[in-house]
């Protein structure tokens, strides 16, 4: 190759030609590197990736879709609340695509109104997406994938409906709640999460389920918006009303916000009220008092929703990664302690 071949010395970007005359292979040989296929020698492949490291290349993602038909892309259908755990979730799952060679288009929800999510997803497929995953827990889009019929594989991170990578709600929204009946709490008062998202419903189950197993009366579950402000907002207005001595609310932000509302009436946590979260998102550890909360996995939810797809594109290579052994699990913490009263 002259110096007048390379693509430095004439101003262009390096071709996947320019690829195959370094490597000593066809173009054809390249492009089967580019796309992972297994039907190459090792020693060959590795050729062609160190004549890509060399030139600098970086593949034309458009020209790969037309040259083999496929986008390459996965479509990520998320909500129009973005929590810590959605946030998280979704940058593992475009990091997973992009280690498999697959790049995301991400639509957020406006409303969980049908018209929306239809469209949504509508906007999603126009982009020859060749599955999609639905971080969008919201209980209307579920019926709606499933209602659609979609010509591409589905994966959802909600807990019910399509196929599904999550974790056991209830279970986490049981341990917590278990966790208050032990130190001695009776009168626990749950702040659950909005009412149309499926979490939300499955925890406030599992708080209901747990009173019950232990024939204590459950307090009437007051829903929430997911917010610190509405934490705030629902223990100036409840502490007031309820005589209660802990509380599980449905997520970590909500916790914090009752958590203020406690200092605010001139009150202290634990002293004189418990309070479990949930998500153990990373501020939680750093809170006064640190916060009890149930952790949850999740870059594990989000790898293994990729993960699951692929295989069904028969495009995974390997085994599926498997639930962390303390995939959600209760972290207890300072927040809570026997009742005083």
């Amino acid at each position: 190759m002259s110096d007048t071949d390379i693509p430095e010395a004439t101003g262009r970007a390096p071709s996947i030609r320019d690829v195959a005359r370094v490597a000593g292979v066809s173009y054809q040989t390249v492009s089967r590197v580019i796309n992972n296929s297994s039907q190459l020698r090792p020693e060959t492949a590795a050729k062609v990736r160190s004549a890509i490291a060399e030139l600098k290349f970086v593949p034309n993602q458009a020209a790969r879709a037309l040259a083999t038909s496929r986008s390459r892309l996965i479509g990520v259908l998320g909500p129009r609340v973005t929590t810590h755990g959605v946030a998280s979730m979704v940058q593992a799952i475009e990091s997973a695509a992009r280690a498999a060679g697959y790049r995301l288009t991400v639509t957020n929800l406006a409303t969980s109104d049908p018209d929306d999510v239809r469209a949504s997803i509508d906007h999603l497929m126009q982009q020859s997406v060749e599955g999609l995953i639905a971080v969008a827990p919201q209980t209307r889009v579920i019926p709606i994938l499933e209602e659609l019929k979609l010509p591409v594989p589905v994966q959802t991170v909600a807990s019910t409906g399509v196929s599904s990578s999550h974790n056991d709600q209830a279970a986490g929204a049981r341990a917590a709640v278990r966790h208050l009946i032990e130190l001695g709490h009776t009168r626990i008062l749950h702040v659950a999460g909005p009412r149309d998202w499926i979490e939300a419903d499955h925890r406030m189950r599992g708080y209901l389920a747990e009173m019950d197993a232990n024939d204590l009366p459950p307090r009437p579950p007051v829903l929430g918006d997911w917010t610190a402000q509405f934490g705030y907002e629902a223990g100036r207005e409840l502490l007031r009303a309820e005589d209660v001595t802990a509380v599980f609310a449905g997520n970590d932000h909500m916790a914090l916000g009752f958590m203020h509302a406690v200092r605010a009436i001139g009150r202290s946590v634990p002293e004189d009220i418990s309070v479990v979260g949930f998500d153990d998102v990373p501020e939680s550890a750093h809170l006064w008092p640190p916060l009890t909360t149930v952790r949850q996995d999740f870059v594990g939810i989000g790898t293994r929703a990729v993960a699951d797809l692929l295989t069904t594109l028969g495009e995974f290579q390997g085994d599926v990664p498997a639930a962390e052994p303390d995939h959600l699990r209760l972290i207890v913490r300072s927040s809570t302690a026997p009742p005083s009263r």
